[in-house]
């Protein structure tokens, strides 16, 4: 199996489909996606950020990098947020790549520090994750886990 990890930046024509697919995916507003795409495409900030995994022409996987997650730890950002792989093709590393891209990216882009919230244990933690907390997400009955992810260098903090 052959596929790219790409920036929504470097393919924009692709915004309307990977909305779609995250809306699919997620249930969040279809609105919501779109109008956090076009400020990622827009360029101001560094954050809202948007990734693909294509296998050929098909969304596999993907996720993005948003100010906060839905959830009460205002002072945990950036957040990757929305990840997610077809079933058909997990457990061949999509999200694994699909990670180290996006921290990679991230710190080129001067944000060496990441935050995620998620129901899963032990599934980050292989990709140099660390669990940091636990956070209440909106609407939750109960609270989630939070992991942190620092990419080793000059730390510089996200404003």
């Amino acid at each position: 199996m052959n596929w790219e990890i790409i920036r929504l930046t470097d393919r924009p024509e692709l915004m309307e489909r990977a909305a779609g697919w995250f809306h699919e995916k997620w249930g969040v507003p279809l609105e919501a996606y779109l109008e956090s795409m076009e400020e990622c495409l827009a360029g101001k900030s560094p954050v809202p950020q948007w990734y693909l995994a294509l296998e050929g022409s098909r969304i596999i996987g993907g996720m993005g990098v948003i100010e906060n997650d839905f959830h009460d730890r205002k002072d945990l950002r950036p957040n990757v947020c929305a990840v997610y792989t077809e079933e058909d093709r997990r457990c061949r590393g999509v999200a694994g790549e699909l990670l180290d891209f996006v921290c990679t990216d991230m710190k080129e882009k001067g944000i060496p520090v990441l935050y995620l919230l998620t129901d899963h244990t032990s599934f980050y933690e292989r990709y140099g994750w660390e669990f940091f907390c636990m956070a209440q997400g909106d609407g939750e009955a109960e609270p989630s886990r939070m992991y942190i992810h620092q990419v080793a260098g000059r730390q510089e903090e996200y404003q």
